[in-house]
């Protein structure tokens, strides 16, 4: 793992048309978002203590006002909380053996020592996991273990539970009010040039120190006025049903480009978000530069720790019917021999 800052989505040369590289809702943005942000007044600031935006998740989540944290999006939570654990004594941060780079980055910077699995993770003064996971969409084998176990906060990354296509989550209501849980609802929104993020802590935890710590580390006004008007229409109903919606769309999009990539020789992995990883049959870099060339992009997973494979966020047909052609075009060009 490098210090180099590795995402998806667009780069220097801009948005790919068909690009698989991100896990953004590829049906598109959410109308009821779309009319509220148009509606929202950036003239003025929003509230600094966010009191209706903050009171209107804890009912959509069924918990109180005081457990809701509000966020500028999911890294800044991630940072600001490792400051937070660092400032109260903590020394060490456990990571899932593949996971989103920037716990790790947040953790090097606030100088914890960072512990992967299969390392223990109850001596970890931090604790990070996600379901359905990143990159794989996968289960967390061990997040029972985690609710139900000591040691310092345990943070449950959240972002894809909205756009789970298959499977149950591993906690129920009891157990994840034992763990912090961070929601990034931009995603299945399918607007994620939205930053807009918000965490739920643990039922204990409102009065806590490490609480009182993230509150004297937030930034005024961590939101504006288009973040609020995201969270807030995300909770409402006509938001939900886009959602569900949108989830059936997708679960057929997901099987179709399973068998695209099947059909190319790749080895596709289980998952059950709206994502997969597979292990191509020619490696990925090689053909990066001329898939790019044709509007294309994929998500290495070496910096995920998972060299030979690609995450591919599921796409519309015809994106898919793009990567087959790109990708067959690309490896049987005489600039790259196989």
């Amino acid at each position: 793992m490098t210090g180099d800052l590795i995402h998806g989505g667009p780069d220097a040369s801009g948005a790919a048309p068909h690009d698989f590289s991100t896990n953004g809702n590829a049906v598109g943005a959410c109308p009821a978002v779309l009319a509220a942000l148009r509606d929202a007044d950036p003239a003025h600031y929003p509230d600094p203590r966010y009191t209706a935006l903050r009171a209107r998740l804890a009912g959509f989540h069924g918990v109180a006002a005081g457990r809701i944290v509000i966020a500028a999006s999911a890294s800044e939570f991630i940072h600001r909380i490792s400051a937070a654990v660092a400032q109260g004594g903590g020394r060490t941060a456990w990571l899932p053996a593949h996971s989103y780079g920037d716990y790790e980055r947040a953790a090097q910077a606030w100088g914890l020592q960072v512990l992967r699995a299969p390392a223990p993770f109850e001596p970890a003064a931090l604790r990070w996991c996600c379901e359905p996971s990143s990159p794989l969409g996968q289960p967390q084998s061990d997040l029972v273990a985690h609710a139900e176990g000591s040691g310092g906060p345990c943070v449950l990354d959240m972002a894809y539970e909205p756009l789970r296509l298959e499977g149950r989550p591993s906690l129920d209501a009891a157990q994840r009010d034992r763990v912090w849980q961070m929601w990034t609802p931009n995603k299945a929104m399918g607007l994620t040039g939205i930053r807009a993020a918000y965490a739920i802590a643990p039922a204990d935890a409102a009065a806590s120190p490490l609480m009182a710590r993230l509150d004297q580390l937030a930034a005024s006004w961590p939101l504006g006025t288009h973040g609020v008007a995201l969270l807030e229409a995300w909770c409402g109903d006509e938001a939900q049903r886009w959602l569900a919606q949108s989830l059936d769309t997708l679960r057929e999009w997901k099987a179709q480009q399973r068998a695209v990539c099947e059909s190319l020789g790749w080895q596709c992995l289980p998952g059950d978000a709206n994502f997969f990883c597979a292990r191509t049959d020619k490696p990925y870099p090689h053909v990066a530069a001329a898939l790019r060339a044709q509007g294309i992009k994929l998500r290495d997973c070496a910096s995920f720790g998972l060299p030979g494979h690609v995450r591919l966020g599921v796409q519309p047909p015809a994106s898919q019917r793009a990567l087959e052609e790109g990708w067959t075009n690309a490896a049987a060009s005489p600039e790259h021999p196989y």
